[in-house]
C-alpha cells in the first residue's frame, strides 16, 4: 500500500518535514554558541510541562511550550549575570525538568508510561488541528532565525565585538533560547523530547562537514534536516520501527558518511592551495566596507565576513 494514500501518513510525513526545518534552522545558532546539549535540557523542562498539563487536566503542548521557554529564559539568565555557568544551567534543566514531570504525571495518575509518547515522538498521532500548530510554531521560529541570521551570527561568534557594533546582545540570547524551546516543544510529537536535540545539533554538524561560510551551512542543514526526516519517517513505515528513532539513526548515518567527504574537501583545497601561491595583501578588502567585522584578540586580528573568519598571517589570509 502505498504510504501517501494514507491519512495519517501524509499528516505524520508534513509535521516531520516541518520539524526537520526548524530543529538544524535553530540549532545552528545553539551549536554556534556551544550549547549543543541545550536541546536535551528543554526537552527535560518540556517533560515538566507535560506532566503539569496532566495534572491540570489541560492541553500539553501549550502548557509544554510555557513552561519550556520560563525555564529556558530563566538559565540564560543566570549565566548573563554570571550566577550560574552554562553547564551548572544544563545540569538543572536536565535533572529538574524530568523529575518535576515524571512526578506530576504520577500524582496525576498516569504514571512514567503516558509520558512515552512525548518522549520518544508519536507522529502517526498527529491530527489535522496538530498539524495547523506545528506549521504556525515553525513559522514563528524560522522567521526569526533565518531573517535575523547576521545579527545571530554575530552575537554567537563574539559577543564583546557584537556589543560595539550595537546589538542587542543581551535580547538575541534571549530569543536563541526562547526559540530552541518553542522548536523543543514542537518537535516532541514528531522524534520526541528525549531526541529532538539530535536533529537540533547533527544536521549542522553534517553541513558544516560539507560546505564552507554560515549562509550555505544554515541553508544545507535546514535541507538535510527535511530530507532527513522525512526520509526516516517513510522508512519507520515500511520497516515497521518508531519514527523518532529512524529519523535520528538515519540523520547519524548521513554525518558519518559526510566525514570522508570533508576529508575529500580539505584534500583538493589543499592541492590546490599548495599549487596557487597566496594573493599578497596590505590589509583585509573586506575590513573597511562595512560587510566586515575585525575582532581583536590577544595576539592578533580576525576579519569576519560572510561567515568566512580570514586570520593574516605574514603576507596573506588564512581562513579558519
Amino acid at each position: 500500500m502505498d504510504l501517501l494514500s494514507l491519512h495519517f501518513m501524509q499528516r505524520a510525513l508534513l509535521a516531520a518535514l516541518l520539524s526537520g526545518v526548524i530543529s538544524p534552522a535553530i540549532g545552528n545558532w545553539i551549536v554556534q554558541r556551544r550549547l549543543s546539549l541545550l536541546g536535551d535540557g528543554l526537552g527535560h523542562v518540556a517533560i515538566a510541562g507535560v506532566g503539569l498539563a496532566f495534572l491540570t487536566g489541560t492541553a500539553p503542548l501549550p502548557l509544554a511550550i510555557a513552561v519550556c521557554i520560563a525555564g529556558a529564559l530563566a538559565v540564560e539568565l543566570l549565566r548573563q549575570r554570571g550566577r550560574a555557568t552554562g553547564d551548572v544551567g544544563l545540569a538543572v534543566l536536565f535533572y529538574g525538568g524530568l523529575a518535576s514531570g515524571v512526578l506530576m504525571a504520577g500524582l496525576a495518575g498516569q504514571g512514567a508510561g503516558a509520558l512515552s509518547q512525548f518522549l520518544f515522538g508519536s507522529l502517526t498521532t498527529v491530527n489535522r488541528t496538530d498539524l495547523w500548530v506545528i506549521l504556525g510554531l515553525a513559522v514563528v521560529v524560522l522567521v526569526p532565525a533565518v531573517g535575523l541570521a547576521p545579527q545571530l551570527f554575530a552575537v554567537c561568534s563574539d559577543e564583546e565585538f557584537a556589543r560595539v557594533l550595537g546589538l542587542r546582545v543581551r535580547t538575541l540570547n534571549l530569543l536563541i533560547v526562547a526559540l530552541a524551546a518553542v522548536t523543543v516543544t514542537v518537535s516532541m510529537r514528531t522524534v520526541g523530547l528525549l531526541l529532538v536535540s539530535a536533529m537540533m545539533v547533527i544536521p549542522v554538524a553534517t553541513s558544516e562537514n560539507l560546505v564552507v561560510g554560515y549562509r550555505s551551512a544554515l541553508a544545507l542543514a535546514m535541507g538535510l534536516g527535511a530530507v532527513i526526516a522525512v526520509g526516516g519517517t517513510a522508512a519507520s513505515y515500511y520497516l515497521d520501527t518508531a519514527s523518532g528513532a529512524t529519523i535520528v539513526v538515519l540523520a547519524i548515518v548521513v554525518f558519518l558518511l559526510s566525514r570522508p567527504l570533508n576529508r575529500l574537501r580539505h584534500i583538493a583545497i589543499s592541492a590546490i592551495t599548495d599549487e596557487e601561491p597566496h594573493i599578497i595583501a596590505e590589509g583585509h578588502p573586506h575590513a573597511v566596507d562595512g560587510h566586515a567585522v575585525a575582532i581583536q584578540h590577544e595576539d592578533h586580528v580576525d576579519y569576519l565576513h560572510d561567515g568566512h573568519r580570514h586570520v593574516p598571517h605574514e603576507d596573506h589570509f588564512d581562513e579558519h
